[in-house]
């Protein structure tokens, strides 16, 4: 991938309006990709760069390229407000209107529920992994159990059986 993105940022660097770059999250760039939610490498993001946005299309340079030439404009925000529609402006007013510390506690509000989503889902996961393990165990035990009963002798006599069938025709 890292040619077909390198190829697109070559395409994209004159551009006023759309941003292709890089960032080594392993070096000096972990801050912000801590503070992106950049988990895994690579990890592709776009939109306003305060609310980035993950990008789940292909990795290809058409694709890379597709998507960018349709994505990458200004979009609305409290810079580009006059490209709000009047839902999205009034919303915006009224975050704008709010104290410093109100429009914290709102965003720490909102940040707490994304981490709850991951902490249930976390959890649930470990649920789900531990009646797999559960399953795949239960599911073993039984095979061994048929095996033990004798499901294989059982085949061996039939096929004993049918070839004596044969050889007495």
């Amino acid at each position: 991938m890292k040619p077909d993105w390198d190829k697109l940022m070559e395409e994209f660097n004159s551009s006023p309006t759309q941003l292709v770059a890089d960032v080594d999250c392993t070096a000096e760039g972990k801050p912000l990709c801590d503070a992106n939610g950049v988990r895994g490498y690579p990890t592709i993001k776009y939109g306003d760069p305060s609310d980035l946005q993950d990008y789940q299309g292909g990795r290809d340079f058409d694709a890379l390229k597709k998507f960018a030439e349709e994505n990458l404009k200004p979009v609305c925000s409290p810079a580009n407000i006059d490209l709000c529609d009047d839902d999205k402006k009034k919303e915006i007013e009224g975050f704008m209107a709010l104290a410093a510390d109100d429009l914290d506690a709102k965003i720490a509000e909102e940040e707490k529920k994304l981490e709850e989503a991951e902490q249930f889902f976390k959890d649930e996961v470990q649920k789900l992994q531990e009646t797999y393990q559960k399953l795949s165990s239960d599911k073993d035990e039984k095979i061994a159990a048929v095996k033990a009963a004798g499901l294989g002798l059982m085949k061996s006599v039939k096929v004993a059986k049918a070839k004596d069938t044969k050889d007495e025709l």
